[in-house]
């Protein structure tokens, strides 16, 4: 008698942020600074290529020999817990493109969550404010499509135009409110779809939007039409307004919320967690020196040189220091958090969370923990936990 064994890929499923991991993608090192210019702008060969070498020089190769380390032990954290692992390919995403309006440079995959929201058995890719990002979706294409043979619902966001001033400076009170590493906030126009989905706290048939500099409210009526009524929407402009949620609202578990306290407090608390016991967070590690040397020093220099040459880039700018939130619960009970974060980790294990200690030592420029994974299963059921 014979017998035909078949290795079967679980089908996508993951509700929420906290179910025993079962497959997850981890993103990708390889990093070189994004770069934008409009298209009416005579822009050299020469000197697009100019921009393109000294972008490299903000990403020397020890910087990318350790963020390839440190994702490499994430890597085999998630394996040893007993869960697969798969990586994007982004080797067609570093190359020059251009659309009516503009032209660019893509830049990695290593923050594979911030474009790509799994709901349940779908995947939506959020339509990013950022110029650079327009293509970087296609880098997980390899990946969709083997989970494809198995069928999930594979949505794509309406691509934006990003023209004209789609972005806007922040003015209260006649003062330009600057974000907490010192650059300008800046609001989104509502004029078309514009959201990126790590802006998304999910917690099964309730997802927490945040209306941000990555975000507007347009996007998430737009996610709450692909979604049904099945899912309810909420969003939340007061919590936070520079980018993503994932560094200031965390759900580890049914009824249990980590929150960044200097930024939630009881006047500004969503409705929806007021229910939820809360670990109010607010003893971060500071930026520490050799982060602060080498942003000063390496990379501001090198954003003054390429905009000199008529170049948006981004690399004057880093994560704030509340990156370091930034966590991936493996299970309801276990959580994998920056090493550095001694005071995170023992608030932690302190309300009871078996803690995994990791490198994370680029994520001031890069991405925290919780960015730079996207769960595409757990062992998960669809459930309302706010009813």
């Amino acid at each position: 008698m014979y017998y035909i064994l078949k290795i079967l890929l679980l089908k996508i499923n993951s509700h929420n942020e906290w179910d025993e991991l079962k497959e997850i993608i981890v993103g990708n090192g390889e990093s070189i600074a994004p770069l934008v210019f409009s298209n009416n702008e005579n822009v050299s060969e020469k000197k697009l290529g100019d921009a393109y070498e000294l972008a490299q020089q903000a990403y020397p190769k020890y910087f990318v020999d350790e963020i390839n380390e440190d994702l490499n032990e994430l890597c085999d954290v998630i394996k040893d817990f007993g869960a697969k692992v798969f990586r994007p390919n982004n080797s067609d995403t570093q190359k020059f493109f251009s659309t009516p309006n503009w032209s660019a440079v893509g830049s990695n995959c290593f923050n594979a969550r911030d474009l790509h929201l799994v709901v349940g058995n779908s995947v939506i890719e959020s339509p990013s404010q950022e110029k650079f990002r327009y293509h970087e979706g296609s880098s997980l294409y390899d990946i969709w499509y083997k989970y494809f043979e198995e069928g999930f619902r594979w949505i794509n966001a309406p691509k934006p135009r990003l023209s004209g001033d789609f972005k806007t400076t922040i003015i209260e009170n006649g003062e330009m409110q600057m974000s907490s590493t010192g650059l300008p906030l800046t609001r989104l126009a509502e004029n078309e779809i514009l959201f990126e989905a790590a802006n998304t706290v999910r917690m099964g048939k309730d997802l927490l939007y945040l209306v941000s500099a990555s975000g507007n409210y347009l996007g998430a009526k737009w996610l709450q039409s692909v979604l049904g009524d099945e899912y309810r929407v909420h969003t939340t402009d007061k919590i936070y307004r520079s980018s993503h949620i994932d560094s200031t609202v965390l759900a580890l578990k049914p009824g249990m919320v980590l929150l960044n306290a200097s930024r939630v407090n009881s006047e500004n608390m969503p409705e929806i967690l007021t229910k939820w016991d809360k670990i109010m967070f607010n003893d971060i590690l500071p930026f520490p020196k050799e982060v602060l040397d080498h942003q000063k020093n390496v990379r501001n220099k090198i954003h003054k040189q390429i905009t000199e040459m008529g170049i948006e880039t981004y690399i004057n700018d880093t994560s704030s220091e509340w990156i370091g939130m930034n966590v991936l619960s493996l299970d309801p009970n276990t959580v994998v958090v920056d090493k550095r974060q001694i005071k995170l980790c023992e608030s932690l294990e302190k309300n009871k969370f078996n803690v995994i200690r990791i490198n994370a030592r680029h994520s001031y420029f890069m991405g925290g923990i919780h960015c730079s994974t996207l769960d595409t299963v757990r062992k998960s059921e669809l459930e309302s936990y706010f009813d």
